[in-house]
């Protein structure tokens, strides 16, 4: 056992790993957990967050462990941040970070270490049994509620978004200029290394939570959430405004162009008219004045109506920037014909900015555009459909 430890502290100095502990106020447990850590680990920091308790005297009575200490509690967004940032400038590659609370346990740190063997600079993020023994309530639905978010924001799945066991690819992320510094940290984290390219996955851990009267949580839950909530609309727009279209564009190319349309389009078992309604009901979507929010009102109204969502979304992109300013000036043209004096602007200075001076014309001009492109875009699908596929029941 003791043989087979060392082989895991060996392998851990020779890929440049430290383990990072965050500590506000856990005395009764800081010793125990940094100790645990030292059996798997050789390079232990802890990053004092302004406990107000004895923890930094007990830190003080402990060698071989590198501190880093503030006087005022920042948050454990604020430590980690600092802690990635210091330990990168140290020379380390992996960031390994634990609770200071003993929830966590140092055993299966070989296993995230197992993990960067197959796949390195990835972000590995334990994954807990929510069904453990004295799992709270809340920490549950937290984490569901956090794990459908970062699904929604990042196109991916993880079990777990909110476990504080992770292992953190320091070269990919160091250099990201990261906005929060509390327990929402560890959401933007993981959102914004999947969009930069980051394989980020979860790897099954052990937890223990001790019973409710020997709890001690930093958590709360008012101000925490209401900050979690905040970040997620944020991020959600990012990722409508930003992310998805980048995705889009990076796809195309004329192999995955025609791989989607055998799939999704020539080979679906959609008949002609739904096929036709799903791809005129995306460029509906991307025409009506909900810009940001096209492509989820496409996907809503594909999944009510019972049409092919991934068709519909995908047509709503019409809204891409080179075609905005026709939108926006066919928009202006159509909803002048409602107004005695419409305001008419030249396509060549148009913008957001001068669209506005005659909102009411662009909205109603929008809408109108809208239907009539509904009407051509599904008569001109359904005539191509007709004679370039077979007939579907």
């Amino acid at each position: 056992m003791n043989e087979c430890i060392s082989q895991y502290k060996a392998v851990a100095k020779e890929k440049n790993i430290v383990v990072v502990i965050p500590v506000y106020n856990n005395s009764r447990t800081i010793a125990k957990v940094i100790q645990d850590a030292k059996q798997y680990v050789d390079d232990v920091w802890v990053v004092n967050d302004g406990s107000t308790d004895s923890t930094l005297d007990i830190l003080s009575t402990i060698e071989g462990v590198h501190v880093l200490s503030y006087s005022e509690n920042r948050g454990k967004g604020y430590a980690l941040r600092l802690a990635i940032k210091e330990t990168y400038n140290a020379g380390y590659r992996y960031m390994i970070s634990m609770d200071a609370d003993g929830q966590h346990f140092a055993s299966d740190i070989p296993y995230f270490i197992e993990e960067i063997d197959k796949f390195p600079n990835s972000l590995i993020v334990g994954s807990r049994n929510l069904n453990a023994d004295n799992m709270p309530g809340k920490n549950s639905f937290a984490n569901k509620f956090s794990n459908f978010w970062y699904k929604v924001e990042t196109f991916q799945k993880l079990s777990d978004t909110q476990s504080g066991f992770r292992l953190y690819p320091l070269s990919e992320i160091h250099n990201v200029h990261f906005y929060t510094n509390r327990y929402e940290f560890e959401v933007e984290v993981l959102v914004r290394s999947a969009w930069r390219g980051v394989r980020v996955v979860n790897i099954p851990i052990s937890v223990y939570y001790p019973p409710k009267e020997e709890r001690v949580s930093h958590f709360k839950p008012a101000k925490d959430f209401t900050r979690i909530s905040i970040l997620n609309t944020i991020l959600v727009l990012v990722a409508l405004l930003v992310y998805y279209p980048y995705l889009f564009f990076k796809s195309l190319s004329v192999k995955n162009i025609k791989a989607f349309f055998d799939k999704y389009v020539f080979n679906s078992s959609d008949s002609n008219i739904k096929m036709s309604a799903s791809i005129a009901l995306g460029v509906f979507s991307g025409i009506i004045p909900i810009w940001g929010y096209q492509l989820v009102f496409a996907g809503l109204s594909a999944h009510v109506l019972k049409l092919n969502k991934v068709v519909a979304m995908i047509s709503s992109n019409i809204s891409i920037p080179p075609m905005i300013p026709f939108i926006l000036y066919g928009s202006l043209v159509l909803g002048g014909v409602f107004f005695k004096n419409p305001v008419w602007i030249d396509i060549h200075q148009i913008s957001i900015h001068s669209v506005a001076s005659a909102l009411l014309q662009y909205v109603i001009g929008s809408i109108l555009l809208a239907i009539i492109a509904f009407i051509i875009v599904f008569l001109f699908s359904f005539c191509l459909l007709s004679f370039t596929r077979h007939k579907k029941a």
